[in-house]
């Protein structure tokens, strides 16, 4: 198995070592000083708005992906749309929180940013599903390794965890890990933006959205 693989060419003793290992490596190459893995990169847009305390507006391009509007109203917010041309990644104004799920090469990283990656099976590395964020906020990239895991910390065993704040279920296993290692191999430092144009729908169309802005 590709956990196993890992843990002997690396020498690690815990299968979650090999979760920080891709951690580590995506961090080297985006230019972040430190990377998290999440289940999706919504859930990542969302734990960056949880730890910003975001509220208000949030600036969105009118054509998105249209897990973003929703997970900003999840958090809290209100969704503005705009029309904005982007390719690859955009910022969640005025946070700076960027999506950056249809974007991979090296040194992708926005200086103290919360940029956040996708690895779905359409993505540059496929894995089938999961996110990542990049930061260099050691108080935050700690925040974000326990909000993803239930509020629990991987270096401690359960029954010695101090549970200090109300987490979520949006960690990434070992296995999905592995397999973003094997396919990160084979990234190349420059890739294209994948395309976008023509793919996403107008979200301003729908009334949804307004609506949840006025409960």
């Amino acid at each position: 198995m590709l956990v196993e693989k890992y843990m002997k060419e690396y020498n690690l003793d815990d299968a979650w070592d090999v979760v920080d290992l891709f951690e580590k490596k995506m961090a080297e190459y985006a230019g972040s000083k430190y990377a998290v893995t999440i289940d999706n990169c919504t859930d990542a847009l969302f734990l960056c708005l949880k730890w910003l305390k975001a509220s208000g507006e949030i600036t969105l391009p009118r054509r998105t992906y249209v897990s973003v509007p929703c997970t900003v109203i999840h958090a809290g917010c209100q969704v503005k749309f705009e029309d904005i041309e982007w390719s690859g990644a955009y910022q969640l104004s005025p946070y700076p929180v960027w999506d950056g799920a249809t974007r991979m090469r090296r040194g992708m990283y926005v200086p103290d940013s919360y940029f956040c990656l996708s690895f779905h099976r359409r993505k540059h590395i496929p894995i089938g599903k999961g996110g990542m964020i990049l930061t260099n906020n050691k108080e935050a990239y700690d925040w974000f390794k326990a909000a993803r895991y239930e509020g629990r910390h991987i270096d401690r065993l359960y029954k010695d965890d101090s549970f200090d704040i109300i987490g979520w279920n949006m960690y990434m296993p070992p296995e999905q890990a592995a397999e973003g290692l094997e396919l990160f191999e084979n990234v190349a430092d420059w890739n294209e933006d994948l395309e976008t144009s023509g793919v996403h729908k107008d979200l301003s169309e729908f009334p949804i959205y307004e609506n949840a802005n006025r409960d």
